[in-house]
């Protein structure tokens, strides 16, 4: 008679324990061992990809996941409030930086719930609300970050580059992202794919990111990257607001209308080449 043991199927416990025993050697070995317990279902999709996240931001560095100096929504302190509360409304952020005039003097983090203040007092002085804004090198990793914004309750930081100009802001939702994942939609690029990939004749898939001197070679334009840097920067300056999926701004013979935006910054737009004016087409007399 035949053995029960030889139809014996391990139970959950002994499936755990059996990929818990092969101790990894290194970063690789332990993600094929993720992947392994993945496979022999001791974990889901989910939980495969936030452990990942949490590795990979481990690795990861501030200037790889801020939002740039040209996207940042920001509030200059030489404003009314009556003047700087309706983009407040409409961006529905909770923290801005304040600045005195230049985007590179940041002289201190505004919480929008501190505004309710300005229709409770009369004699509110907006520089007295500010709270102190906390400036880090693009160069700091994002574990170390996250673990200094837990510890001091922050959740902003400005970003500095080498020279001590601002580079961009970064947030803890930003950090956290990285490890739970954002939403994706049909318009997310690859991470390997082109800055720039052609739709069709004349019609473009353009990342926010994208400097505008490669837009310009790839595109045939002639925008100046004097103020701007990026494609997504040259954007929001035309809309003067952080736009939404949906809008479009036409400006110097293209139609740009954003494919992916979220409260904090622009991603993805698609660019179409308009056609010349009929009037630029008529034969001279």
């Amino acid at each position: 008679m035949e053995s029960d043991s030889s139809s014996h199927k391990p139970s959950l416990l002994e499936r755990i324990s059996h990929w818990l025993m092969r101790e990894p050697e290194d970063r690789e070995q332990l993600i094929e061992l993720l992947h392994g317990a993945y496979e022999n279902s001791l974990m889901d999709a989910d939980a495969l990809a936030m452990i990942e996240g949490v590795l990979q931001v481990s690795e990861m560095r501030v200037g790889e996941i801020m939002i740039p100096r040209a996207q940042m929504d920001v509030i200059d302190i030489n404003d009314a409030p009556e003047v700087f509360i309706p983009h407040v409304i409409e961006t529905a952020h909770s923290r801005f930086p304040v600045i005195d005039k230049d985007r590179d003097d940041v002289i201190g983090i505004l919480l929008a719930k501190d505004l309710l203040r300005h229709y409770a007092e009369s004699d509110s002085d907006i520089r007295g609300m500010l709270r102190p804004a906390v400036f880090i090198p693009e160069s700091k990793r994002l574990n170390v970050l996250l673990k200094e914004f837990r510890s001091n309750r922050n959740h902003i930081a400005i970003v500095v580059d080498e020279y001590g100009g601002v580079a961009g802001i970064v947030t803890i939702e930003d950090v956290l992202e990285q490890i739970v994942g954002d939403i994706e939609d049909e318009y997310d690029f690859d991470e390997t794919e082109d800055n720039i990939i052609r739709e069709n004749e004349g019609v473009f898939r353009v990342k926010a990111g994208t400097e505008i001197e490669d837009f310009n070679q790839t595109l045939g334009a002639h925008f100046s990257d004097d103020e701007f840097d990026t494609v997504g920067g040259l954007v929001v300056s035309r809309f003067g607001h952080l736009p939404k999926r949906g809008e479009s701004v036409q400006f110097d013979g293209f139609l740009f209308s954003i494919l992916r935006a979220d409260s904090r910054r622009l991603h993805a737009v698609r660019v179409t080449r308009l056609p010349p004016p009929e009037d630029a087409q008529l034969p001279l007399a």
